[in-house]
């Protein structure tokens, strides 16, 4: 039996520079802290100032002497990204690792402020727009990586990516069997991650795109929704199925995996094994044959452009170098 993948893989990180999108809590949290116990430089990029600020203290804590700076982020303001990016961009001229690991659901539909459906703005617009507008410091660095977190639920629902209604207006569905925002804006995760990759390979850029899923971890995912909803998730579901859950430091260590491993290739795809894919340290994993459909990678690239504003040329950025 080939040998489990574990924290311990992590090699010394010093010199690089790794940027966590939600890296204040959960898996974004374990993600970072690894990283920065390994020596890297690791930026925080939270919607939250005081959160971000709490954990990095308790990071520096683990690891005495680590380097952790915050970035207020909030992906579902499109004036945000561009303000955390323009700052990021200003700090750091290059960056080796961004982690687009921040998500979220919600029971009930919302808009932001730019009129998208939050579920979608957070999960995949925003970190669209967040990528595109920092790559440039990436393609700067050879071995760099762009990793973006999706999730089993990828699978689920639909299992499509709905271009006819992308934000829900004709119709909100959200119930514990069928949380389609959610799952969509999984799936935009994977189509985002292999459309760059082809991207990045045909330019000959330094740069690629890995994609991971934790798995069921024990992390404060619930936390936006209402009381209601986390008192059931609370009392009944998680005593029920904590066998299923695993703890979040081997849930985070399939985006430790795509972000450090040397045999990783662009448009590598890691998560836990199995048929179930709940638990268990990261292997390398296919995703549903949807999120390989190039005619939908393509057009969702298409529609997020249009959407953010956020033209990813990757050629010109290369050219630009």
């Amino acid at each position: 039996m080939a040998r489990r993948w574990t924290e311990a893989e992590v090699s010394d990180q010093s010199g690089r520079v790794a940027v966590v999108t939600g890296g204040n809590t959960g898996l974004g949290f374990v993600t970072a802290r690894v990283l920065a116990a390994r020596g890297a430089t690791v930026v925080l990029a939270c919607r939250s100032d005081e959160r971000a600020a709490g954990a990095a203290e308790r990071i520096r804590a683990a690891a005495p002497g680590a380097t952790v700076e915050t970035l207020r982020l909030d992906l579902a303001s499109l004036e945000s990204v561009r303000r955390a990016a323009a700052e990021l961009r200003a700090t750091h001229p290059r960056i080796d690792l961004l982690v687009n690991n921040a998500g979220g659901l919600w029971p009930r539909r919302e808009t932001t402020v730019d009129g998208f459906e939050r579920t979608l703005a957070t999960n995949h617009l925003g970190p669209f727009a967040f990528t595109g507008l920092v790559l440039d410091r990436l393609l700067a660095v050879p071995g760099s990586r762009v990793v973006t977190v999706s999730s089993i639920g990828h699978r689920f629902g639909a299992g499509t990516f709905n271009f006819d209604d992308p934000h829900f207006a004709r119709g909100w569905v959200y119930t514990a069997r069928d949380r389609a925002a959610y799952f969509q804006s999984k799936l935009a995760n994977l189509l985002f991650t292999y459309e760059l990759q082809r991207r990045l390979a045909a330019a000959g850029a330094p740069t690629i795109a890995v994609a991971a899923h934790p798995g069921n971890a024990r992390t404060e995912f619930t936390r936006e929704l209402d009381p209601v909803s986390r008192a059931v998730a609370g009392r009944w579901f998680r005593p029920l199925t904590w066998w299923l859950l695993q703890d979040p430091r081997v849930g985070a260590l399939a985006t430790l995996r795509a972000a450090v491993d040397p045999e990783a290739r662009g448009g590598d795809f890691f998560g836990p094994p199995g048929r179930l894919q709940f638990t268990g340290h990261p292997v390398k994993i296919r995703s549903s044959p949807q999120s390989y459909e190039v005619a939908a990678q393509r057009r969702l690239w298409e529609l997020s452009e249009r959407s953010t504003g956020v033209t990813i040329d990757v050629g010109e950025l290369l050219t630009n170098q």
